[in-house]
């Protein structure tokens, strides 16, 4: 996916500018109840979703209905339709007092990068570089709804239920993409096929598999949302504890009007961790300039785990690691919010394949051949994998707790990722979030806050140090926590001249990031020399 594709328009610039006014600016492009895309016009009939006031949803629908337009959903957790409009049909709408805002169904891709090459195919280290295993630890009893393009069953895989959300409605598990049989292996596969290579982080999970996604690995927002849903409503039937979103589409709208992202916080407002990957446009592909404001819609969900990747060099170590180059940067467009929230291993990982789907058959040099020489694995990059490798941690947090009878948050278990997460060196905190994934760190901090029954900061405060400690090297964590909607940096952090984090991002009279600005409604991509992304 390219920025063109995402209708991001990349600029060079070297002027300074204040982001305050480009935050402003970009809310400012919409001035009524449409988002970004239907605001440039639509002909004929176009799919959209209709949020309404409270209890309004039926009326609107029954309109809809009188006017010959088709609806193709009515939701039950949100004050939603789906429905097939025209432009008279937008216009009407527009001056509805019951009609909130009006969305694009907009379509969605994964956040995989692949291409005709790769390097450190042999990865086998995934658990050892989040400081892993821990006791035995495996996710044992956990839910975690994996939305995506299906699965492949092997025998690394047990214990899994299957649900198609596409037209085929196949009873039996398939993905005739391959992305989410990968992200399920990097979650939870037993390494069975591959004598323990190539294990997820939490092999002991229950999947619950969610097919959204087509043989191309496109599809609606609308399907996501009913898959959300679906899960959000049956959480206790299906036991879902984490909800993975390895996809998404440019943020067109405020969060707060965003069908997709409200639907990602009621679920986490259910009780469900939800993971969701940053988005791969942290780069101009063609000139390899970086570029801020490239989160991704659910990313820009206040309440998600927003992922974005890190490469680890293939090493333990972390003082080879360096934030992945494509990962998604914010600020967030429209709300400005200081999005990734950490980062997680997602260059070259090798998980499983689903043999004979378009990405194993469209890109023969990432598949990785098991014993026998036979090619059962595949090597993507992308924050899609690192979204999966934070989504394994979380079940392996909230397994800990449970095994002391404790029930924790999504807010607890954000904020123990956080709060032990190390920062990478030389990276800000709008490419890091507050730094990558601590899997060990992050099991300790949740021992002490079972034990102490306080918040992570101050249950942190009863640990002996506030380090990890991995072979011969410790890990510092970074000690940084959201309280609700607000990004605690100490007390302010002084970042050029002045950036105080607040529950958006509030900036001083000029900042540049390097050479690279935000400016108005449009990913400005700086002069940096990078190497390019596959």
């Amino acid at each position: 996916m390219t920025p063109n594709s995402m209708r991001l328009i990349a600029f060079r610039t070297g002027v300074t500018a204040c982001i305050a006014v480009a935050i402003a600016a970009s809310a400012a492009a919409q001035p009524n109840k449409l988002d970004a895309t239907l605001q440039s016009g639509v002909t004929g009939s176009v799919p959209v979703l209709i949020t309404t006031s409270t209890g309004n949803a039926a009326a609107v629908s029954n309109r809809l209905q009188q006017r010959g337009r088709a609806v193709f959903k009515q939701y039950e957790l949100l004050n939603l339709v789906g429905a097939d409009v025209t432009s008279d049909d937008l216009a009407s709408l527009s001056v509805d007092p019951t009609v909130l805002s009006i969305s694009s169904d907009a379509p969605l891709v994964t956040n995989a990068a692949v291409g005709n090459g790769g390097t450190n195919k042999s990865v086998a280290l995934l658990p050892a570089t989040l400081g892993l295993p821990v006791r035995n630890l495996s996710g044992r009893g956990v839910g975690v709804a994996v939305i995506d393009s299906g699965i492949a069953l092997s025998g690394d895989f047990s214990n899994v239920s299957f649900y198609d959300f596409t037209n085929s409605v196949s009873a039996a598990p398939y993905d005739d993409y391959g992305h989410g049989t990968h992200v399920a292996g990097l979650i939870a596969s037993k390494g069975s096929l591959s004598q323990g290579a190539y294990t997820g982080v939490a092999d002991g999970v229950r999947l619950i598999v969610m097919k959204v996604l087509d043989a191309q690995g496109a599809g609606q927002t609308s399907t996501v949302i009913n898959a959300i849903e679906f899960a959000t409503l049956n959480r206790q039937a299906l036991g879902v504890d984490v909800i993975n979103l390895s996809l998404g589409h440019p943020i067109l709208e405020p969060a707060a009007t965003d069908p997709l992202v409200q639907a990602v916080e009621a679920a986490v407002r259910a009780g469900i961790v939800v993971v969701v990957s940053a988005g791969n446009v942290g780069k101009n592909i063609v000139t390899g300039d970086p570029g801020y404001a490239g989160i991704l819609s659910p990313g820009n969900a206040p309440s998600a785990i927003t992922v974005g990747a890190a490469n680890t060099q293939a090493t333990i170590t972390r003082a080879d690691d360096a934030v992945a180059s494509y990962s998604s940067r914010g600020p967030t467009f429209y709300d400005g919010l200081a999005k990734p929230d950490v980062i997680a291993p997602g260059q070259n990982l090798v998980s499983d394949a689903a043999i004979g789907s378009t990405l194993f058959t469209t890109y023969p040099s990432r598949q990785v051949a098991g014993n026998g020489g036979i090619a059962r694995f595949l090597s993507l990059n992308g924050t899609s994998m690192a979204a999966a490798v934070t989504t394994g941690v979380a079940a392996l947090l909230i397994e800990d707790a449970r095994d002391s009878g404790v029930t924790v948050s999504p807010e607890t278990i954000k904020e123990i990722l956080e709060y032990t997460a190390v920062p990478v060196a030389g990276s800000d905190p709008l490419t890091q979030g507050h730094g990558e994934l601590n899997g060990a760190g992050a099991v300790a901090l949740m021992d002490a806050v079972v034990l102490t029954g306080s918040a992570p900061a101050e249950a942190a405060a009863t640990l002996p140090s506030q380090t990890t400690r991995v072979n011969a090297e410790t890990w510092t964590w970074g000690q940084t926590v959201v309280w609700g909607n607000t990004v605690v940096w100490g007390n302010t952090v002084v970042w050029g001249n002045t950036v105080v984090w607040g529950n958006t991002v509030v900036w001083g009279n000029t900042v540049v990031w390097g050479n690279t600005v935000v400016w108005g409604n449009t990913v400005v991509w700086g002069n940096a020399d990078d190497a390019p992304c596959y």
